[in-house]
């Protein structure tokens, strides 16, 4: 099929944070406006006022409905419901007549409120859903702590949810794993995500620097990797730990205090607006999370030459990282043998090096434009599927 100039729109919450989801959409939106010459608009509901944090080309339309859903966050459950079907009622108002007018061949989205009605719009568009997260920690309103409504109700919108799911004409996934978690589907495909940057360089992995980079939230798991870390800084007296992500610090600052843990030898940071420099000038990474949908700082570590020392979650990380050969793959979530696993590594600078050797070579999959190929040829499928 010819080259064909593809307009293009993306469904996704915000781009102001520093999280994987808002990446992955700067980064595909780049490369579809500067390398296949799309007609790219990203629509969002949230950040009023703020920039995005990953540089996005003056190409690519940005419109922002500002709903702030994320109010949300800060309501009782009885009123979420209500301010909740009342910006879904706007928010679908809004994008539909947005599509209406810019009639895209393809709209693309993320999965989160939109999926509610997407499929009902009937601009002419092929409706994509891209999810970035496993199957069993999508949807689940905090059910960890949740009570017996609030399960009820999550366990009545993730039966909805599948009604939706198979009326898209795909949803992409990012793992086989969670290809495999939707029997239910024929809808599925999997494109992995790409590693948003090229790397000409690795690390010397000398420095007794250890770094992890992901949310200050539960799911991200560093109050795992701060226990962990209360264990092998008594072992090493000479290395430290640098933590990097978005959110709020304080819980952790406070489990620091509580574990007795040298604050001069691990410091908790907000994000960086330079992933490649802490890469580069470290020697491990670490990932505690309790799930991942993928996990792209692995193959951002990865592609620098750095070994990842992770929680076998789902579903991610045993997707990238082959055990004992690029990485290391520890049991959900023995804390001692996470501690036993990165001082091995600390111990043995040849292993890191012969394990970061490998690894850069187990990204090359994710190049760029090996995964931005995988999607025009998504594309131009979908296309030939609707005889255009």
């Amino acid at each position: 099929m010819k080259d064909v100039k593809y307009k293009i729109v993306f469904c996704t919450p915000a781009l102001y944070s520093a999280g994987g989801i808002e990446r992955v959409v700067a980064v595909k939106a780049n490369y579809f406006t500067k390398q296949l010459g799309y007609d790219v608009t990203i629509i969002v509901t949230e950040g009023k006022g703020k920039e995005p944090f990953f540089p996005i080309s003056s190409q690519v339309n940005i419109i922002n409905y500002k709903l702030d859903f994320e109010e949300l966050w800060r309501l009782p459950f009885w009123k979420k419901v209500i301010v909740y079907l009342i910006k879904q009622h706007n928010y679908k108002k809004l994008l539909k007549a947005d599509l209406m007018r810019i009639r895209p061949d393809f709209t693309i989205s993320t999965l989160r409120r939109e999926i509610n009605f997407l499929t009902g719009i009937n601009d002419g568009s092929c409706k994509i859903g891209e999810l970035h997260v496993n199957r069993a920690n999508f949807r689940t309103f905090g059910e960890r702590n949740s009570n017996l409504i609030k399960r009820v109700f999550a366990h009545f919108w993730s039966n909805n949810l599948l009604g939706h799911l198979k009326q898209l004409d795909r949803m992409v996934v990012l793992t086989d794993n969670a290809f495999k978690d939707w029997p239910e589907l024929n809808n599925v495909v999997k494109i992995p995500d790409a590693l948003p940057f090229k790397i000409d360089s690795q690390s010397e992995l000398s420095s007794k620097r250890i770094i992890s980079i992901g949310r200050y939230a539960y799911d991200k798991g560093n109050d795992l990797l701060l226990k962990a870390w209360a264990i092998i800084e008594k072992e090493f007296a000479d290395w430290i730990l640098d933590v990097y992500g978005n959110g709020n610090k304080e819980p952790y600052n406070k489990i620091i205090d509580e574990l007795g843990i040298d604050k001069n030898r691990c410091h908790l940071y907000g994000p960086t607006n330079d992933v490649m420099k802490e890469y580069l000038s470290s020697s491990i990474f670490l990932l505690p999370s309790r799930f991942e949908g993928f996990g792209l700082v692995i193959i951002e570590s990865m592609a620098c030459g750095v070994p990842v020392v992770s929680f076998d979650c789902e579903n991610g990380p045993r997707s990238i990282i082959t055990d004992g050969e690029d990485g290391f793959l520890v049991q959900p979530f023995d804390i001692m043998a996470y501690a036993e696993k990165v001082m091995q590594l600390m111990r043995n600078e040849e292993l890191r090096k012969r394990m970061g050797a490998n690894a850069q070579k187990v990204v090359s999959q994710y190049d760029l434009d090996i995964v931005g190929l995988q999607w025009k040829q998504l594309f131009d499928e979908l296309m030939q599927d609707n005889g255009l």
